[in-house]
């Protein structure tokens, strides 16, 4: 399982997508070192991994993407002796593919959708063209189901009423606001919860940022769930061919995640293993905390 992207092994953490469509691959051209590469750039501060990938792509290329599966990353020392870590997904289009009416800058002058089959030829480095490489190990169409373990809540001890209706705490909110462009970075559409506070809570900022509804599962809540009952809503999820998020509790995790053959580990609050799957299949799996 590929763990959470921006850790601190490097001291310069960048992220960007190996973009496919159509049998062609994204890739951009940098006047400053005369290359061609996959279109990538540093992270923000405070900004997760996930969203450094798309928005880098939408701001070199004018492409917007949703993230596929995780690729790996790639490791350099830089010139001032300093480490790099490059953090790379198969990109998929959303919306418009045309590059035709991109702006050349100082930074990038040139893009293009080249053959799967002269990709290879074009890249100038060794590392890309082993990431391309990587395209053919197992499907580029996939879709996440992201499994959420919900933000903090109030304590069972501080708590005097139902402890379905237990809230979210400050930072448990903090939490679910910054689950909002991770969840983005992955095209989630579909959302289902436990109807417990604490889960719809974790992700209604996303559902308000794409109107979308949150789906209550009594099946899916610590008190009555059943294994049936979760394996019944994993599988609906898989087998619409749609990216989702399901967000539940400690106790319930282990059954969402054996249902998908995943190895259970515990999950922090706030915490996601996402699973990117093909024809029902899972084809990789990834682990991120929002902090």
């Amino acid at each position: 399982m590929n763990r959470a992207a921006g850790d601190k092994r490097g001291d310069v953490v960048a992220a960007g997508a190996v973009v496919v469509h159509k049998g062609q691959v994204l890739l951009v051209h940098r006047p400053k070192y005369d290359d061609w590469s996959f279109p990538k750039g540093k992270q923000d501060p405070g900004e997760h991994v996930t969203a450094t990938a798309v928005r880098e792509v939408s701001e070199e290329t004018g492409v917007h993407v949703r993230l596929g599966r995780p690729l790996p990353p790639q490791f350099y020392r830089l010139a001032s002796g300093r480490t790099k870590t490059v953090h790379y997904w198969v990109g998929r289009v959303r919306g418009d593919a045309d590059v035709s009416s991109y702006a050349a800058n100082d930074e990038i002058d040139e893009v293009a959708w080249v053959d799967r089959a002269r990709a290879d030829t074009r890249l100038t480095y060794s590392e890309d063209r082993a990431t391309l490489r990587l395209l053919d190990e197992r499907p580029t169409k996939t879709h996440a189901l992201v499994v959420l373990r919900h933000a903090q809540a109030r304590s069972r001890g501080t708590w005097t009423g139902p402890d379905g209706a237990r809230p979210l705490t400050g930072r448990g909110a903090e939490q679910a606001q910054l689950l909002v462009p991770l969840l983005a970075a992955y095209g989630v559409r579909r959302l289902v919860s436990s109807d417990s506070v604490r889960c719809t809570g974790t992700l209604e900022p996303y559902a308000a940022v794409v109107g979308a509804p949150v789906e209550e599962y009594v099946g899916l809540n610590e008190e009555q769930h059943t294994e049936t009952s979760v394996a019944g809503v994993v599988g609906r999820l898989v087998d619409m061919g749609r990216s989702s998020a399901l967000c539940t509790h400690r106790p319930v995790l282990p059954l969402a995640l054996a249902h998908l053959g995943v190895e259970e580990e515990p999950l922090a609050k706030g915490e996601c293993v996402v699973v990117h799957h093909h024809d029902g299949r899972v084809v990789a799996t990834e682990r991120h905390l929002v902090r």
